[in-house]
Order: structure tokens, then sequence, then C-alpha cells
């Protein structure tokens, strides 16, 4: 098959994320089995026009908002009926291939914003996309559609998508899960992981009260924070790090390469996440691969992502106070603690790149 994907980053991108590892990952086994892939992205600084990864194609257009008009035209000058099936990928805004495409086509949609607006961008341009997404959605929700979580499908229903054309795929992990718990070594002290880009819709800033009334509790606790902070908000979190009466047991780290990362995951104790919304929590998922249990607010892709009581805990609300509390039970209870990091990993396992391209090939090799 030909497969055309429109999507407004690449692996390459500075921006990337959980999203673009997934669709490496997907192409390059696509490409394997001798699909022939193409990508139409946004461009960057010193991002080449066009690029062969893994053998996959990438071609480079506009910037991150232009892109949607430029692959727009791209297509109809140079790729009209080229493909066995399209790919609009929709990451906050869809490309609206169903109106321009000749061929099958597919929506793939890992989350909606629905609240995220309005902890993202300024209070005018919020109201503008919340409003923009109610009535794009209505105008696409008779498409085919793949997602990556039931929370992104039963949001998809809300909006009068029909169950029937909403097909799940299973997430996958870059990093393998650890061979045995016993291998592995944690941190002296116990210890508390934030782990990600320090943005508001993240909400770091809970995880760093909830760590200061845990601490109340469990004296030697100390709290790591790891992800970039070049904005505003991340800004405000590093002040909030730094007039702290705890703040000699919090460390920032910055943004973490790859092998730091797995080391993080493997010798901390908890890892936290407070996002408004996932479409999958994949680092809760990676963390558990490391043998670390997650606690997380009960929101959309970390409910997922997060069997309550077996992998992690759900916080009944999602508040500093619940999520303080649910640290400090886990932590004062080691044979709880010690349940939820073996049923952790092993659940990590089935979260893999090769259930979800066999998801994929399901779905785009049924001929409707």
């Amino acid at each position: 098959m030909k497969l055309l994907w429109f999507t407004w980053k690449d692996c390459k991108n500075p921006l990337s994320g959980g999203a673009e590892i997934v669709n490496e990952q997907l192409a390059k086994r696509l490409v394997a089995a001798g699909h022939e892939v193409t990508f139409l992205v946004a461009g960057f600084p010193q991002g080449k026009s066009e690029e062969v990864i893994d053998g996959y194609k990438i071609i480079r257009l506009g910037n991150k908002w232009s892109v949607y008009y430029r692959a727009y035209k791209y297509y109809n000058k140079n790729l009209l009926g080229w493909a066995d099936l399209v790919i609009d990928e929709m990451n906050t805004i869809p490309f609206f291939c169903k109106f321009f495409v000749r061929e099958r086509n597919i929506m793939f949609v890992h989350q909606l914003c629905r609240q995220i607006w309005f902890y993202q961008f300024p209070w005018l341009f919020a109201w503008l996309g919340y409003l923009s997404e109610l009535i794009y959605l209505r105008l696409l929700n008779d498409s085919e559609v793949m997602t990556v979580s039931q929370s992104t499908k039963n949001d998809l229903v809300r909006f009068g998508f029909k169950p029937e054309n909403i097909e799940i795929i299973t997430e996958g992990i870059e990093i393998e899960p650890v061979n045995e718990l016993s291998d592995l070594i944690k941190y002296s002290n116990p210890t508390i992981l934030s782990l990600g880009s320090i943005r508001p819709m993240k909400r770091t800033d809970h995880i760093v009260k909830a760590f200061e009334i845990a601490k109340l509790t469990i004296p030697n606790l100390q709290l790591i924070v790891a992800g970039d902070a070049d904005c505003p908000f991340g800004q405000k979190v590093l002040k909030l790090i730094a007039s702290s009466r705890f703040c000699d047991s919090i460390q920032y780290l910055g943004k973490v390469n790859r092998d730091k990362k797995i080391e993080l995951l493997q010798k901390a104790h908890i890892l936290c996440a407070t996002s408004i919304k996932e479409g999958w929590g994949l680092v809760a998922t990676e963390a558990n691969s490391q043998g670390t249990p997650a606690v997380v607010y009960n929101v959309d892709g970390l409910r997922d992502s997060v069997k309550d009581g077996l992998s992690g805990v759900i916080c009944a609300h999602k508040t500093p106070l619940n999520l303080a509390q649910n640290i400090i039970s886990i932590l004062c209870n080691n044979k709880k603690y010690e349940l939820l990091r073996k049923y952790a990993w092993q659940l990590s396992k089935e979260i893999n790149f090769k259930n979800s391209y066999q998801d994929l090939l399901s779905i785009i090799q049924y001929d409707k």
C-alpha cells in the first residue's frame, strides 16, 4: 500500500513528543513490510525540505501555522490520487482531508483539546480555539477514526462520532521493560519524579505543592523535576521550587536525554502526572516498564494508562492534597508498594509497538 500521512510534526522537529514516537515506530514497520509511507509535515529552522528516514519519506512545508494550507496545495499539485490511504492526524487542528482527498482517509486522533485551550493560550485565543473545535468536530463526525484510548473514543462519541467508526490502537513505548525488578536499585531516600515538559496543561506546580505536603509526613522525601521549563509557566514553577521551604530536597534537571530518563524512571520510587488530559499517559507506562508505579490525576489518558490500585493510584480529587495523601499511602506501606511495582511492570509488557502495528494493519487493510 501507499500511505500518505498528514501531521504537523515529525520526529526531528524540536517540538516533537510522544505522538511523533508512535508515528515513527509505525512508519518504520510499515516500510519494513513493503509499504510506502510519505509524511507531509511542518518545516522548522535547519530542517531539510525533504528527507528519507528509515525508509519513509518526510516532506516539510511551511511552518506550524501555514502547513495546513501548504499541505493541501502540495497534495493537489503533486500527490493527487497517489495514495491508497490517507491519514489525517489531528494535533489540535485537523487537516480536513475528508473535504479534498480522493482516497480513503482516516483521522488519527490522540486527544481532543477541550479545556487545554484555556491552559495553553491567552483568554481570547482560548475561546476561539474552544469554539472552533466544537464546530470542526461536528463537521468531521462522520469520519473513520483511529485513536489510542477509550477516553478519547468517549470524547469523540460525545461530538456525534459513531462508535462503530472508531477503532482503538494499542499505544507503545520506545524503551524496553527491565528484565527483572530485583536488578533495580532505587534512590536511598524515597523519591518522587516529575518528568516531561513544564507547561500549564501539565500542572507541574501541583506536584511541587503535593511534595511539600507529603514531606511533612515523610521527612526524607525527595523530588526530582526533569523537563523543559522554557516558557513563562516553566519559570513560574522554577521560582516556586526556589522559594520552597524544602528547596534543598528538590532537584531540577532541565530537559534530559534518553539514558538519563531511563535512569530516573528506574531509580525513582513514584512517578507523578497531573496533566489536564492526555491521549494516553505514556510517561506512566514508561515508568511502569522500569519498575516504578505512578500516582496520577483522574483525567483522560492517565486513567487509561494506570490501573487504579493495581499499577498505580488514580487520585479521587485533582488537588495537591489528595496527590500527597496517595503518595504517603504508597510510600508508607512497603507491601502495597511492591505489589504495585510488580503489576505495573507486568502490565507495561503489553504496551508495545508490535501490538500497535498489528492493530493499525487490521484498520488500514479493511476496505470499507
